[in-house]
């Protein structure tokens, strides 16, 4: 009998209400909305509750009688059941939680209850809200299931509901052919991953014999052996640890839109805005941050970054996030799109996560997982907010005649989420203005107060400490060099993107009668508020992971110690170092923020762009070569290159290989062949069978008949004939009888 007075069973109730919502709207409310509503908010505050009690009991206060277990990160609680036997072994399924996880109930519940309440209002006017407030709760039921998994194959079950989720609400609005090719294209790129993820998880089994991390992480005898182990059939100095974390890593970047798989995110902006939040948020991209933050003494095994020992996963997260934080902001700069915008600022900012772990700074790459998840959740609803209000503007302008065009491109339907097309939107929806600017200063990493700067900080902080730690020009200072470049760039692209928003005259007709229908509508309440909340958490959430000896701040916020390093760093079997206050990098932060901030305030800001004007970082780029600018606004021409190398080639090979050759030529060759023997063999045996079979067993019985026939014409009922006939037999007889006698 289950004991669910008993905490231990309480993570395996927070993801059941997302998940039985899901199917309660499919089944029962999908013709209501209402009732739809009321059973996705029901269902999403339940489940926050229920994480809410596990974060309380977890960090201290008593829930259901139980306290904070002693060396809560040696010492999780959790629960686990026999699922699959094995043979030799069971394999069970279970729930644990521990600090890392406790963080991420934190985050990832506030951040889905604020987005399905905002989703209601954005969605209710869509033929289809029922359905895609369906899809959103079984994506929130993925995510937490992942959340709380302890084992690695729950987390992926978890991992590959979220990749279907994605794909189904990437393109729910299907009539538009960019919206389902988005889809199409986000399933398949991650999918590509997924595989070298599965690899690395039968890997790994095979080895350990297990999934479950606290049975693999806590064991140090297996994970040295591991990293002992030569790699199965590559070698080349590369061990099975090494292999195991590579595959894991490549998953991750397909997941976290990392290069050169990065290119299904941008185009995921197709979906509803709400479906944007949650991808870049509270799931899909956050999980595969989380999946190397999980895994991470796996990754680590036989290596000590902080003595300048890299392993091989290691160094693919620490090179490969470090070019992503700068591409993707490069990239950033050029982009029009007020959610591409955002988009490539995603994929930036898990860049630096990713290359924070790469140089072991577990503890600031799971800071950073959880602010970034706070204020662009904020950041993609604002810009949701934006989009629906040019939109009503855009309408409210037909409505009195007038017809909006875009600013630079007239010959184009109006675009409503193009920035240039916007401007003096900050008295059209003041709420909007202020929840953006509350994130997007959090994305600049504003100083000393907002969250992004102190999660930032900490990420450049231990980068510019592990770089002077005697290795050299190593990855640490290769990451500490392309991070702070990306940082300047963040602040930049995100001063350009709430100047050319919200400040200066409106640029279009719509942009002039843009609104939310008021702001006492249900609509304008609903969407809204949510960002109020997150921009409240967007400020005040860094101030949980100060460093104890930065001035003034340390005193009040962390005057024992650094509480989120403390807490975190438990998770893993051997607690990260504090590394001590350097002011270096503080002032490395400080001026990259400031100065980017500052540089977007003069372009963009003091003379807010007008309609019909070229952006300035445009002119400026064009005067050392238009192709710069260009390259940056069509992202470097990746996609156009996986075109011409991947997408086209494989057209062509589908196409003629497959369809001509293999399909219609060989397949169909022999299918042909082997139909037409088949035709001459059943016609020889359907003549064998009409000339010797139906001609010997109808013939004998047509030769009877036949006989029967003739022989019956002697039967004529003449008296004399009969006489005659007897007569004449009689004489044959005698004839016959005489003869013999006679010889």
């Amino acid at each position: 009998m289950i004991d669910w007075t008993n905490a231990n069973y309480l993570p395996w109730l927070i993801p059941v209400p997302p998940l039985l919502a899901f199917g309660l709207i499919f089944l029962i409310t999908n013709r209501s909305w209402w009732l739809t509503v009321a059973t996705a908010i029901t269902a999403t505050v339940t489940s926050w509750v229920l994480a809410l009690a596990v974060v309380l009991r977890s960090v201290g206060a008593p829930v259901l009688g139980l306290a904070a277990p002693e060396h809560f990160g040696a010492n999780a609680f959790g629960s686990s059941t026999p699922w699959l036997n094995l043979g030799t072994e069971q394999f069970s399924l279970g729930v644990a939680v521990d600090p890392l996880t406790v963080v991420m109930l934190f985050m990832v519940p506030l951040a889905i209850s604020m987005i399905m309440i905002y989703s209601i209002g954005y969605m209710a006017h869509d033929p289809r809200k029922e359905r895609f407030l369906g899809y959103m709760t079984l994506f929130a039921g993925a995510m937490l299931t992942l959340v709380v998994a302890d084992n690695l194959l729950l987390l992926f079950i978890g991992w590959e509901v979220m990749g279907f989720c994605s794909y189904s609400l990437i393109g729910f609005w299907f009539e538009k052919e960019s919206a389902y090719k988005a889809g199409v294209k986000a399933f398949m790129t991650t999918r590509v991953a997924d595989v070298f993820l599965l690899l690395g998880i039968a890997y790994l089994f095979a080895e350990a014999g297990t999934l479950n991390f606290r049975d693999i992480f806590f064991n140090e005898a297996f994970l040295e052996k591991l990293a002992q182990t030569p790699a199965l059939l590559l070698g080349g100095g590369l061990s099975a640890a090494g292999l195991i974390g590579v595959f894991i890593v490549i998953g991750t970047i397909g997941k976290s839109a990392q290069f050169p798989l990065h290119v299904w995110l941008p185009d995921a902006m197709e979906g509803p805005t709400p479906v944007s939040a949650m991808i870049h948020a509270a799931a899909m991209v956050s999980a595969g941050v989380y999946l190397v933050v999980r895994m991470y003494p796996l990754l680590e095994a036989g290596a000590d970054p902080h003595h300048g020992i890299y392993s091989a996963p290691l160094l693919l997260m620490a090179y490969v996030g470090a070019f992503t934080a700068l591409f993707a902001a490069i990239i950033a700069v050029a982009q029009n799109d007020v959610k591409r915008v955002l988009a490539y600022s995603t994929i930036s900012q898990l860049g630096f996560m990713i290359a924070a772990l790469g140089i072991g700074a577990y503890i600031a790459a799971a800071f950073h997982l959880i602010t970034h998840g706070i204020f662009k959740a904020l950041l993609f609803m604002s810009s949701g907010s934006v989009i629906h209000a040019m939109e009503h503007g855009e309408h409210h302008a037909h409505e009195h005649g007038h017809h909006p065009h875009n600013t630079f491109e007239s010959d184009k339907p109006f675009d409503p989420q193009d920035m240039r097309n916007m401007g003096g939107l900050r008295g059209r929806i003041p709420a909007t203005f202020w929840s953006f600017l509350a994130g997007g200063m959090a994305l600049a990493g504003f100083p000393l107060i907002t969250a992004g700067f102190w999660s930032k900080d900490e990420i450049l902080a231990e980068a510019w400490t592990l770089g002077l730690g005697g290795e050299g020009f190593g990855p640490a200072i290769f990451v500490f060099i392309l991070l702070v470049l990306a940082a300047f760039l963040t602040a930049f692209y995100t001063t350009r993107q709430l100047a050319m928003t919200f400040a200066g005259e409106p640029r279009s007709e719509a942009a002039a009668q843009a609104g939310l229908g008021g702001p006492r509508s249900m609509v304008s309440v609903l969407m809204q508020g949510p960002l109020l909340v997150l921009a409240v958490f967007a400020v005040i959430a860094g101030f949980v992971g100060v460093h104890p000896d930065f001035p003034l701040f340390g005193a009040i916020f962390s005057p024992s110690g650094n509480p989120f390093h403390e807490f975190v760093g438990g998770t893993l079997p051997h607690h990260p170092p504090t590394l001590a206050f350097n002011l270096i990098p503080v002032l490395f932060s400080f001026v990259v923020a400031l100065g980017g901030i500052y540089l977007g305030y003069l372009v963009y800001w003091r003379k807010p762009l007008a309609a019909g004007q070229v952006d300035p970082t445009q002119a400026a780029l064009d005067r050392i070569s238009p192709a710069i600018y260009a390259a940056m606004r069509n992202k470097f021409y990746v996609d156009e290159l996986y075109d011409a190398v991947f997408v086209k080639p494989a057209y062509w090979f589908s196409e003629t290989v497959v369809s001509r050759v293999l399909d219609r030529g060989l397949i169909d060759g022999v299918l042909h062949f082997i139909a037409r023997a088949a035709t001459v063999i059943g016609e020889t045996f359907k003549r064998f069978n009409r000339v010797v079979i139906d001609g010997v067993g109808d013939g004998i019985p047509q030769g009877i008949g036949a006989f029967g026939r003739w022989f019956r014409a002697i039967q004529s009922g003449n008296i004399q004939q009969y006489l005659l006939m007897v007569a004449l037999s009689v004489i044959v007889i005698g004839i016959v009888v005489f003869w013999n006698l006679v010889r």
